[in-house]
């Protein structure tokens, strides 16, 4: 465990280490304005909460679920400290990191602008695998081993998330029948305000990890120490720094995605809402216990068109889902080559 001393210390001493922590906690509220707001963009649609209220409730709980990771712990992280190769010369791969860095925050923030769901996510892996395969000279900066878990996320994100959508829809349906709609509202109301809160602290636990993972690989270079095995402790002072980071993103930036993602795609009753989490919970819970990095905005996204095309397939504004789609296309290469072209500026001119 790194302690708050030790760190200091190296900070002081290492310009390149507070660049690097500077452009990650940037990356991080990028995060919380981009990707946090998906977890409770139905509680929004569905008119259950303010967005005000969902916002607070969204950065509160995305801070619940970053300090689980001390506790639960953290397969994601180990794959992000050991897909990509920045061994070998510390002092580069930190230039390299930074230059990564710069690459996830000018990607967020160009669809942010545009009010576009990309993943965070999916900008950090490539960022940081452009940059890697820059400071290494070639695709030995990737290991295909630890990087395939992000293939298969993206099958659990996309392709388990819309199922479970539409499948907890038709369930709910099924046994809701004979039920008074009138008289289950109030219930329907406070479980999706609750499966919203669910949704947001597993986006703390999952994308937490992978900043607090950035976070302590340029500290542990810094410091020497090596980032390949993955296993390592991280210290509650960096916790609460990122999980109070990624609270402020949500707060500055939330009410754009919300109304992209839970409104102008399916308009949703709070019983389907409720779906909709549920779907994201139990996707995303597969995906921490086994490691593999996921993105709230695939996983939350699909699980509403999952959820409208149990309704009827119309019931989709699928303009707006293919918009969302071609953004998460360009996201590999584009980010990854953004990621490519920095680190071999910073390595050249620094």
């Amino acid at each position: 465990m790194i302690e708050f001393g030790a760190f200091l210390t190296a900070l002081t001493g290492s310009p390149v280490l507070v660049i690097v922590l500077l452009l990650t906690l940037g990356a991080t509220v990028v995060n919380g304005a981009t990707d946090a707001p998906n977890a409770i963009a139905t509680v929004v649609g569905t008119r259950s909460m303010s967005p005000g209220a969902a916002i607070i409730m969204a950065a509160i709980c995305n801070f619940i679920g970053l300090l689980a990771v001390t506790t639960i712990g953290a397969a994601v992280a180990k794959t992000i400290f050991t897909m990509a190769n920045f061994g070998g010369d510390n002092e580069a791969a930190l230039l390299a990191l930074a230059a990564a860095m710069v690459a996830v925050i000018a990607w967020g923030v160009i669809t942010w602008i545009f009010g576009i769901p990309t993943s965070q996510s999916h900008s950090l892996i490539a960022g940081i695998t452009g940059a890697a395969i820059a400071l290494q000279n070639g695709i030995g900066g990737v290991n295909p081993d630890e990087w395939v878990k992000v293939l298969y996320g993206l099958v659990i994100s996309t392709g388990l998330g819309f199922f479970c959508g539409w499948l907890f829809t038709k369930m709910i349906e099924f046994f809701a029948k004979g039920i008074n709609r009138r008289k289950s509202a109030n219930f329907w109301h406070w479980a999706q305000i609750l499966a919203g809160a669910g949704v947001a602290v597993m986006h703390g636990v999952q994308d937490g990890q992978k900043f607090l993972s950035v976070s302590m690989m340029g500290i542990m270079l810094c410091m020497g120490m090596g980032t390949e095995t993955g296993d390592v402790a991280f210290p509650m002072w960096l916790v609460i720094l990122c999980a109070a980071t990624m609270g402020l993103g949500t707060a500055i930036g939330g009410k754009k995605i919300i109304k992209s993602v839970g409104m102008d795609m399916v308009k949703m009753e709070p019983y389907q809402g409720f779906a909709a989490c549920l779907s994201a919970i139990f996707c995303i819970g597969l995906a921490n216990g086994t490691g593999m990095p996921v993105s709230t905005t695939h996983t939350k996204t699909t699980a509403i068109m999952g959820v409208g095309a149990a309704k009827r397939k119309s019931s989709v504004k699928w303009s707006v889902a293919i918009d969302m789609v071609k953004t998460w296309v360009l996201t590999f290469p584009g980010c990854g080559l953004l990621g490519f072209v920095f680190a071999r500026i910073f390595l050249a001119v620094m």
